[in-house]
């Protein structure tokens, strides 16, 4: 199956999506706050780009993409063209952040996984869970 946009098109596309600050992660650093959670870090030096860093208490938090990462919840289907390239690419994804916290574990790190699912649905439940993650440590 051809793509439906011209090359150019879909280049344009492709580069407006947000590798930071995405609506998740938006909602859950306002419903952080909201709940008094203070201390947290963007873009810290780590494996994986955490999105939020507890350095303090050695904390990685990440707000998986349903489709990017491959929500098991969600399930959605890989792309119908360019088969070749897409089947490999979400692949590497899903195995990268298996690599990424066992290598933030060998360094000291906790990490927390949150799907963006999860933050636009209910952004203060997912807040909760890293306030109760961080009281626990």
């Amino acid at each position: 199956m051809a793509d439906l946009y011209p090359k150019e098109t879909r280049s344009y596309v492709m580069s407006r999506i947000r590798k930071r600050d995405t609506k998740p992660e938006l909602l859950l650093r306002r419903a952080l706050f909201a709940l008094g959670v203070r201390g947290w870090r963007l873009r810290a030096k780590l494996p994986g780009t955490p999105d939020l860093v507890f350095a303090r208490v050695h904390l990685a938090v990440f707000v998986d993409g349903c489709f990017w990462h491959g929500c098991p919840r969600c399930a959605i289907p890989r792309p119908k063209s360019h088969k070749q390239y897409w089947g490999p690419k979400l692949s590497r994804n899903v195995a990268r952040d298996v690599r990424v916290k066992r290598e933030l574990r060998a360094l000291g790190w906790r990490t927390l996984r949150v799907w963006e699912h999860e933050v636009i649905h209910d952004p203060a439940r997912c807040a909760e869970r890293i306030a109760t993650k961080l009281a626990a440590i």
